[in-house]
């Protein structure tokens, strides 16, 4: 039994926990009201991770990619700026389709649960700018101002690449030190997750009823179909412009796409994905440069899915943003998104930071995290094949692509040339 026991994955556990305190909420609401308090506990560790995990990862993606920049120069400057193009359309697809389908409407978050955005500040350009920056970083770092770490990150960052490289070894070596740290430690609190989850889905059904779980249904299918509009209106156009061979395209990609979709990582289809690229005519200086990058700066699925879920959990809690306020979230979450994508629930870390911010309730988070599993999928997915798709555009773009080599990998793994 306790073999058993032990190979449920860390999603089975989660699918059971969210059914145990799914029936729980249902058949016994005030028992299920006193387990908040683990569901609090969960969310705290969760919210704790957000700073450091910011910080190290975007030192490592600015300072650590600092020397490459400058070698070169041309193809980072496009890459970079076809990136943030291609993002930010993820993020305005994602923000249209939840303010269309509101699956958040309906939702009944404990009252406590509920906050003002921003409180009764009305959102100016003036305004935005003097929140960016922070008057003392520790203090900022406290109350996990989560735009105020970024602009001091990046300041920092900055000033690392010019540094001498003796400190600055030392001080990348402290960077991704801090983060494969957090790396694990996020591991660890997830093992709690079952408990929080399950905790957190009794308390909601207990004070909402079982109505929530269609809610969640919605947002799932909301997600995909946004997914799907994103691919047809974004991805498939820039490959027609780009004149991608799409049909070798997609048998190259198709493998690696697999990968992504059913280990919902992207590092795991990283190196397949490389392969494939180099063998359909990318020259491999452009492989081994954009695909890390976009790694890191182009993670179209999980933008989308950050715009997604961070307006559902301000329906769920009942608050009205107003286009100034979503327009400044869009912002938080274009920026802290990037780097972190070989985070474990990358995606969770960075929206409860700009929940946090933004005085929304972190209960939705948990509430999401139980339907996290299905959506990382898909976003995984189009992270991985937002980011082969750029490795190609980028090589057309360069005049490099060379469109004599065969479809495919040999099986050995090696491109067939």
């Amino acid at each position: 039994m306790w073999g058993f026991l032990r190979r449920r994955t860390l999603t089975q556990w989660i699918v059971i926990a969210m059914a145990l305190g799914t029936l729980l909420g249902w058949a016994a609401p005030d028992v299920a009201g006193s387990l908040k308090p683990l569901s609090t506990m969960f969310l705290r560790m969760i919210k704790s991770i957000v700073v450091p995990i910011i910080f190290g990862t975007l030192i490592m993606g600015i300072a650590g990619h600092g020397d490459d920049l400058r070698r070169v120069g041309r193809l980072a400057f496009k890459s970079l700026v076809y990136f943030e193009i291609v993002t930010t359309l993820a993020l305005v697809i994602g923000l249209i389709a939840v303010n269309v389908v509101r699956p958040g409407d309906g939702v009944q978050l404990p009252p406590s649960a509920t906050g003002a955005v921003l409180g009764s500040t009305q959102v100016t350009f003036a305004s935005v700018l003097e929140h960016i920056v922070p008057q003392s970083v520790f203090e900022a770092a406290v109350h996990n101002e989560v735009l105020q770490i970024v602009f001091w990150s990046v300041l920092f960052a900055l000033a690392l690449t010019q540094v001498r490289e003796g400190p600055k070894e030392f001080m990348l070596k402290l960077c991704e030190g801090l983060t494969e740290v957090m790396f694990k430690f996020t591991g660890i609190v997830m093992r709690f997750a079952p408990i929080g989850i399950g905790a957190a889905i009794a308390v909601t059904v207990g004070h909402s009823g079982l109505g929530i779980l269609s809610n969640l249904g919605k947002l799932v299918l909301t997600l995909y179909g946004a997914l799907v509009v994103f691919g047809l209106l974004v991805l498939l156009p820039v490959a027609l412009i780009a004149k991608v061979p799409l049909g070798r395209f997609l048998k190259a990609v198709k493998e690696p796409a697999l990968i992504a979709f059913s280990t919902t990582s992207s590092e795991a289809a990283l190196p397949k994905a490389m392969v494939q690229m180099e063998s359909i005519g990318v020259p491999r200086r452009i492989v081994a440069f954009v695909m890390p990058t976009g790694y890191s700066f182009n993670l179209d699925g999980s933008t989308l899915y950050l715009a997604v879920a961070s307006i559902f959990a301000a329906q769920a809690a009942g608050v009205h943003l107003t286009v100034g306020q979503q327009l400044l979230m869009m912002f938080t979450l274009m920026v802290t998104s990037k780097g972190v994508a070989g985070v474990p629930r990358a995606s969770l870390v960075i929206l409860s930071g700009t929940l946090a911010s933004f005085n929304l309730p972190l209960e939705a988070v948990a509430v999401i995290l139980g339907v996290d599993e299905l959506m990382d999928m898909a976003r995984t997915t189009v992270n991985l094949v937002g980011n082969c798709l750029a490795t190609v555009v980028m090589a057309r773009w360069e005049g490099e692509y060379n469109d004599g080599l065969p479809a495919v990998a040999t099986e050995s793994g090696a491109p067939a040339r």
